[in-house]
């Protein structure tokens, strides 16, 4: 699946792009703020990411800048059996939107996947994620959890959200005007 926002090109990573992806997620700042990506992620964790298998219903996507190449990547996963959004910038392009743009997209396409809400979380020393989610419609669900950061190696404290998303009706429930 590809998507195209006003900056960005959203598609499916290659084996092609582990060193574009290591080199942008490559940072302690960045990691720590991930569930699933461990510290030190070097080649061989963006070759795995990059042949992890789609799942067409929570794609994921790398994040391309016309004349800068890989950016970041967003995307949609499971936690808890609920649709989950997540996303990381390289450092260097912290600050000037593309997370928000590229999240506002996985939002625009969750409801074509059949999904009708969905969860995020932000780690408590991370506010620029909540920020993010705020920015896309999410909204704090005032509960706190601890979750596994294999970037930190230890739990820490995590902010949950959540976003209902409008579904469309099914054909046959539009009634007739009289």
């Amino acid at each position: 699946m590809f998507h195209k926002t006003e900056r960005l090109l959203l598609r499916p990573a290659w084996i092609e792009d582990a060193p574009a992806i290591a080199a942008a997620i490559g940072e302690e700042a960045i990691v720590r703020n991930l569930a699933r990506a461990p510290w030190p992620y070097g080649l061989a964790h963006a070759e795995d990411f990059a042949r992890r298998p789609q799942d067409p219903r929570l794609p994921h996507f790398l994040l391309h800048l016309p004349g800068h190449g890989v950016i970041g990547s967003a995307g949609l996963g499971e936690a808890d059996g609920e649709a989950e959004i997540g996303y990381w910038i390289a450092r260097k392009f912290w600050g000037r939107g593309f997370a928000t743009e590229a999240s506002r997209a996985v939002v625009s396409l969750a409801p074509m996947l059949g999904h009708t809400r969905l969860v995020a979380g932000h780690f408590i020393d991370n506010p620029a994620s909540g920020k993010v989610l705020r920015k896309i419609g999410f909204r704090p669900t005032g509960r706190q959890a601890c979750r596994f950061s294999a970037g930190r190696g230890e739990a820490a404290a995590l902010v949950e959200y959540e976003l209902p998303l409008v579904a469309e009706r099914p054909v046959g429930e539009f009634k007739r005007a009289a």
